[in-house]
């Protein structure tokens, strides 16, 4: 196409100086404080998504065997009012659900279940682990989620959207996507620890040189990363003990999805058990380098003493040969002969007998 037949450039539709349509929240502000994301699932089937969590009340009343997900993204208190209300929320749980840095947990109330979880990325570069606080309420009839800080909410759902034949188990169906989340990217973390760790452990008996990787430092990085991990991953055992334990109570872990909270069980089982064993390779290796260097410093000192050793003849020899007394050879050329002979002959020796030995 030539430059007189190409179209004219034609603005985008719509005045840029006007603001969109705001987001869904549960607060009436404009804009919204705290933006949403819902799901209405019944007898199985996803059958609303992305409405106004305004409406939860309404739809609830029109499905009492609907199942709710609602989404919260750093609500403050006046943003859960709405699901406080509605589902008789506890205050000793919205407040932890407010405050950051709870600990990984599963507590019970009458009405409803409260869990804190962790969503955790390691990055084997820098060995800094980024972690994202969720919260979460668990109703018989709905699932809760509050998160503190950005959350890939979008592969959860596709974690949902893959398993579609087990969305008759309700809110169990749900919980168990995201906990099987939390816990795939606890283990995944772990499992690129453990090469960070492998590479480590090659790399310590290699010869480098200054520009070389800090052995110590790495390893240090590495165990700062691995305790901030182990304390976000090892209460996580217990957290699907006890849902697998009172499966009969809440009936998350019913029949249909008991055999799959037995394996997000195994998975955070295998992902404690890595973190233990992270932190002993990481001894063991920082152990390891502290020999090296040991054994390299008794090398250098054998060297040093060795060579020490050699030029202390010559000096033994001439020193001898300057005293200022009568000497055989004194003031002779067979006496500067006879003293560079022993010196020669005695560094010499010296030399072979040290390299015999290894020290030189």
């Amino acid at each position: 196409m030539n430059e007189d037949s190409a179209p004219e450039p034609r603005p985008a539709p719509g005045d840029p100086q006007t603001p969109g349509p705001a987001d869904h929240s549960v607060t009436t502000a404009t804009p919204p404080r705290c933006a949403t994301r819902t799901r209405l699932y019944r007898d199985g089937e996803l059958v609303a998504e992305g409405f106004p969590a305004e409406e939860i009340s309404d739809r609830l009343a029109s499905a009492p065997d609907a199942v709710i997900w609602l989404d919260l993204h750093a609500p403050d208190e006046s943003d859960l009012g709405i699901v406080v209300q509605e589902f008789g929320l506890h205050p000793l749980a919205v407040e932890d659900a407010l405050q950051a840095e709870q600990r990984p947990k599963l507590d019970r109330y009458r009405t409803h279940l409260f869990a804190n979880t962790y969503a955790v990325a390691f990055d084997p570069a820098t060995a800094e682990l980024t972690m994202s606080e969720i919260s979460a309420f668990i109703t018989p009839n709905a699932l809760i989620t509050v998160r503190k800080s950005e959350f890939d909410v979008d592969a959860l759902q596709a974690r949902w959207d893959g398993n579609p034949d087990l969305a008759s188990a309700g809110v169990g169906f749900l919980v168990h996507g995201l906990l099987d989340a939390v816990v795939d990217g606890h283990y995944d973390a772990t499992e690129q620890v453990d090469d960070c760790l492998d590479a480590l452990e090659d790399q310590v008996f290699e010869p480098r040189d200054g520009s070389d990787l800090d052995i110590r430092r790495r390893a240090f990085e590495l165990r700062r990363a691995v305790l901030r991990l182990r304390r976000i991953v090892t209460p996580m055992r217990e957290v699907v003990e006890r849902i697998l334990r009172n499966a009969g109570e809440h009936h998350l872990a019913n029949d249909l999805m008991h055999p799959y909270y037995e394996d997000v069980h195994d998975h955070a089982i295998r992902a404690a058990e890595s973190t233990e064993n992270a932190r002993d390779r990481i001894a063991s290796i920082l152990e390891s380098e502290q020999n090296i260097q040991g054994q390299q410093l008794n090398e250098v000192t054998k060297k040093l003493a060795a060579w020490a050793a050699i030029i202390a003849v010559p000096t033994a020899v001439t020193g001898y040969y300057g005293q200022n007394v009568p000497y055989p050879g004194f003031e002779h050329h067979s006496g500067w002969i006879v003293s560079t002979a022993v010196i020669v002959v005695l560094s010499v020796g010296l030399w072979f007998l040290l390299r015999r030995r290894n020290w030189l």
